[in-house]
C-alpha cells in the first residue's frame, strides 16, 4: 500500500477574496478544483490512500470527495488548534495504515509541480532514506530558503532567505514534497505547534538522520498569490504544466454550458466556467471567469481573476485583478493592476479609471 498526506488546512490568506469562502486547494484551477489534479497524480504514482490534514473550512473537503468514486480512500485529519506544518503531518500521521518503515508521500496543498512522484518514492526506498526531500533549482533563490546538498544528496543545512549575494550558496530550495519513513514521521511531536523546516528536518540533520535531497529542475509553482494561481492555471492549460485531468494543450479551456460571442478573443490559457457568458469584443487574457460570470462587450481582462456570479461591464479593463463572487464592475471602468474586490461590491459605471474620463458632471454646482 502507498499512502500520502495532503496538507490543506492553511486559510489562504494571499487569495482573498477568493478564500474567504473556498479553502486554497477548492479553487478551480483548469476547470477543476486544484486538490483533485494532486489527487489524480498521486493516483498515477499508486497511491491508494490519501489523508487530508484540514482546519480551515474543513468539512467542505469532505463535501468535495463525497461521491468520489475513483480506487482510492481517502480520510481527514482535522487540525482543531494550530500545530504548524509538522504538527499537521504528525496528526495526519495517525490515520496511516502502512508499517513502521513504510514510505509516505507528503504533499504540500498548494504546489503545482512537474515532479515524477514515482521516481522520488524509487530513490527514497532505494537508498534508504529518513526523509527524501523534492528540491528545485530555482533561476532567482533570494525570495526562499536554500537547502545545500552534499556531492551524495545529503542535505547539510535549512538555510534562512538570503539577504547578500554572498549569502546565495545554492540555488535550491525546498519545493513542498517530501517522502517520510513512517517511523520518523511518527516521532514528531503532537502536542504542540512544530514548523517541519524549521524544526522537524533542521533536527533531523544535526542528529544525524539520513535526509536526502531528490533535486530537479522542472516545471514548479507556488500558487500562493493571485497572479501564481492565475499562470499556474494557465500553464497547465497550454500544456507548460501538465495534469492527468487536463487534455490536449490549448488557448482556452471553455465549459460546455458557457456562452463565448464569436467576435470575442480567450486565449492565454484562460479558463471560462459553467454559464458564464464573454460579450462581442471581449479580451480574456490568461484569466480565471467563474461560473456564472458576465463579462461585456468590449471589457478586457489580463491575468485576472474573476469569482462565480459576478458581472464585467462593457469595455471595462482589468489587469491583474481579482474579483470576489457576486461583484457588479459597471462599464468603462479602468481598474488599477493588483487590484482586489471584496464579494458582492457593486462599482458605478466609469466609477474607477486610472486615465480619467471626460464625461461631464452630472451635480449642479
Amino acid at each position: 500500500m502507498q499512502e500520502a498526506i495532503i496538507l490543506v488546512g492553511g486559510k489562504g490568506t494571499r487569495l482573498r477574496p477568493l478564500t474567504n469562502h473556498t479553502p486554497k486547494p477548492l479553487l478551480g484551477v483548469a476547470g477543476t478544483s486544484f486538490i483533485r489534479h494532486q489527487i489524480a497524480k498521486l493516483m498515477d504514482a499508486g497511491v491508494t490512500h490519501v489523508v487530508f490534514a484540514t482546519s480551515y473550512l474543513a468539512s467542505l473537503f469532505e463535501e468535495e470527495f463525497k461521491d468520489f468514486g475513483e480506487s482510492l480512500d481517502i480520510s481527514y485529519a482535522v487540525e482543531e488548534v494550530p500545530l504548524g506544518t509538522g504538527g499537521a503531518i504528525r496528526n495526519a500521521g495517525r490515520l496511516l495504515r502502512g508499517g513502521p518503515d513504510d514510505a509516505v508521500l507528503v504533499l504540500n496543498g498548494d504546489i503545482l509541480s512537474g515532479l515524477d512522484l514515482r521516481a522520488i518514492l524509487g530513490e527514497h526506498r532505494r537508498r534508504a532514506a529518513d526523509v527524501t526531500l523534492h528540491l528545485t533549482r530555482v533561476p532567482d533563490p533570494r525570495a526562499f530558503g536554500l537547502v545545500p546538498t552534499a556531492e551524495d544528496g545529503r542535505v547539510l543545512s535549512f538555510l534562512e532567505k538570503p539577504r547578500t549575494a554572498e549569502e546565495i550558496v545554492t540555488d535550491q530550495i525546498n519545493a513542498g514534497c517530501y517522502v517520510f519513513r513512517r517511523a520518523v514521521l511518527d516521532a514528531i511531536p503532537g502536542d504542540r505547534e512544530v514548523s517541519v523546516e524549521q524544526e522537524t528536518f533542521p533536527g533531523l540533520v544535526a542528529t544525524g538522520h539520513r535526509v536526502l535531497g531528490h533535486i530537479t529542475r522542472g516545471y514548479w509553482r507556488d500558487l500562493g498569490t493571485p497572479l501564481a494561481f492565475v499562470h499556474g492555471s494557465a500553464d497547465l492549460v497550454t500544456g507548460a504544466a501538465t495534469s492527468p485531468l487536463v487534455g490536449p494543450a490549448g488557448d482556452a479551456l471553455i465549459h460546455p454550458t458557457a456562452v463565448i460571442d464569436p467576435g470575442a478573443l480567450v486565449t492565454g490559457g484562460s479558463t471560462i466556467g459553467p454559464g458564464a457568458v464573454i460579450g462581442p469584443g471581449a479580451v480574456v487574457d490568461r484569466s480565471i471567469i467563474g461560473a456564472g460570470v458576465t463579462v461585456g462587450a468590449g471589457a478586457r481582462l489580463h491575468d485576472s481573476v474573476v469569482d462565480h456570479d459576478s458581472t464585467i461591464g462593457g469595455d471595462s479593463l482589468l489587469r491583474e485583478t481579482v474579483v470576489g463572487c457576486h461583484a457588479h464592475i459597471g462599464a468603462d471602468n479602468e481598474l488599477p493592476a493588483q487590484l482586489r474586490l471584496s464579494c458582492g461590491i457593486r462599482i458605478p459605471a466609469q466609477g474607477v479609471r486610472v486615465s480619467g474620463t471626460a464625461t461631464a458632471c452630472s451635480t449642479v454646482h
